[in-house]
């Protein structure tokens, strides 16, 4: 091959050398119960080796709730860690210094609010916040498409996007302030082409809403960032890496006009595959996970969760998560595959698959762009019915038995080996509700409420969010409250 790693269009990696200067960011996506569970859970990680943290929330949280909300019973720290104030968080990286760790954090109709929340803990730590590292998913219109965590309707929501990537530019330039995601997509049973072209439809309609906010399409790509899921077909997950760092380099080159080499290079997390786990002999996705893992590596990912076998069951316990962390350690210490920058690069089977991936991912974006861009194509159901398409074949396929899934519909065991799995303390709901009520008693409610006041004002205006939030968020506004003031402006999305 004539281009090498680190050369326009990244098809080889971003960097030069890639993983011979340093690894990936081991990262392991965690978070249940309480700000203190978690927390023990992030402290054991970071003893183990993990080199970035990476929270679940759990749905109040995303969806705008407080943990009193009568329709968050029954889900307070169910699927990640509860967080509801200031107080929540400073509790979370309790011990923690954020001035030296990377944080990824999966959220999105609220990513604004915990945001702020964060920086308001690392500023009180000391941390200088122009030094901040870490992540916010933010990446509001695959909710539309694939996951469903939405607040707002959907051009109300791009317009909090646009404000975080004008606010964050000055005040934490190092901040990826979003992660675009073809994971949830993958997960709601797309290809690993669809995965890739309904991504960079998103992208452009994120790029594309903040160039019309005024804003340089230089001033705020550099901090985009992309989260991939890695598959089980092996060379063809590979392939689709390069195959998206290619397409994307082309894009903000040629229909952006960027002129910074960093607005074209693309910088993705990645998260082995969850809907490939099975609750069947749950010993055996370990070696699914070590495989998609190795994929993703190979294809040149820059950091990487890899999932617990147990997942299919329950929260991961302690050990599981342990195992899946040293996945990473032995792929990264024991095999080899970071002594060169693109081991797989020449195979003619990769070359030819990364030509396949772009181009039809290229082709679906022209059908997007003729309907009028991700918005219009989320408004008549286009991308859902894609990807309901392709699940219901993949399905069938499995059904058949055409698609072999080990322990599923070939390779059966009729005796089930168990195994450990965690359970979750039922009274931690109520000792966050207490906890909640305790702010709310602590605080200065009339302070409180001018702050939501000069926030909703600011909403029926063209004001950038970001600092009524954040003054918000100091005054400990739960996110309830910060929510609940931009619905009254806004409104709620309903499908």
């Amino acid at each position: 091959m004539s281009e090498r790693p680190g050369e326009f269009p990244y098809t080889r990696g971003i960097h030069p050398e890639m993983y011979r200067n340093r690894p990936w960011t081991m990262r392991q996506y965690a978070g249940f119960g309480t700000a203190e569970e978690s927390n023990r859970r992030y402290r054991y990680l970071i003893s183990q080796g993990t080199t970035g943290l990476s929270v679940a929330f759990d749905l109040p949280t995303q969806m705008g709730m407080d943990s009193d909300d009568p329709l968050a019973s029954g889900e307070v720290g169910r699927v990640g860690v509860a967080i509801s104030s200031l107080a929540d968080m400073e509790r979370l990286f309790a011990g923690i210094s954020l001035a030296e760790v990377s944080t990824s954090m999966t959220i999105n109709s609220t990513a604004a609010i915990l945001l702020c929340y964060y920086a308001l803990v690392a500023r009180r730590q000391g941390a200088d916040l122009t030094r901040l590292s870490g992540t916010i998913q933010n990446d509001i219109l695959k909710e539309y498409i694939a996951r469903g965590t939405y607040i707002y309707p959907p051009r109300s929501a791009m317009r909090i996007i646009t404000d975080i990537f004008a606010w964050a530019a000055g005040e934490l330039p190092e901040w990826n302030t979003i992660s675009i995601s073809g994971y949830h997509i993958r997960e709601a049973g797309s290809t690993a082409v669809q995965e890739v072209a309904f991504v960079f439809a998103n992208t452009v309609a994120y790029v594309e809403a903040a160039i019309a906010a005024g804003l340089d399409v230089d001033s705020f790509a550099p901090r985009i960032s992309f989260f991939f899921n890695a598959h089980s077909d092996f060379l063809e997950e590979i392939a689709k890496f390069r195959a998206a760092r290619r397409l994307y380099a082309k894009l903000m080159r040629d229909r952006f006009h960027a002129r910074n080499p960093r607005s074209m290079t693309l910088r993705f997390h990645a998260q082995t595959a969850g809907s490939s786990l099975t609750a069947q002999q749950p010993d055996v996705n370990l070696i699914r996970t070590a495989l998609q893992a190795m994929g993703a590596v190979l294809g040149g990912a820059q950091s990487l969760h890899t999932n617990s076998r147990d997942e299919a069951l329950a929260l991961p316990t302690e050990e599981s998560a342990r195992l899946a962390l040293r996945t990473q350690q032995i792929i990264a210490a024991e095999t080899g595959v970071t002594n060169t920058a693109d081991p797989v690069g020449g195979s003619y089977y990769i070359e030819e698959l990364t030509d396949r991936i772009e181009r039809e991912a290229m082709a679906y974006l022209g059908r997007i762009d003729e309907m009028g861009g991700a918005l219009r194509a989320i408004e008549t159901g286009f991308l859902q019915s894609e990807i309901q398409n392709a699940a219901f074949d993949y399905q069938k396929a499995v059904d058949s038995g055409e698609r072999v899934v080990v322990g599923v519909n070939r390779f059966r065991m009729d005796e089930a080996r168990t195994i450990p799995t965690f359970r979750l303390d039922p009274d931690l709901e109520a000792a966050q509700v207490e906890r909640l009520r305790e702010v709310r008693a602590s605080r200065s409610q009339s302070d409180v409420d001018r702050r939501l006041a000069s926030l909703e004002e600011a909403a029926r205006g063209t004001a950038n969010l970001l600092p009524h939030i954040m003054s918000a968020a100091e005054g400990y506004a739960t996110v309830g409250e910060i929510a609940g003031r931009l619905k009254r402006v806004f409104g709620e999305y309903r499908e």
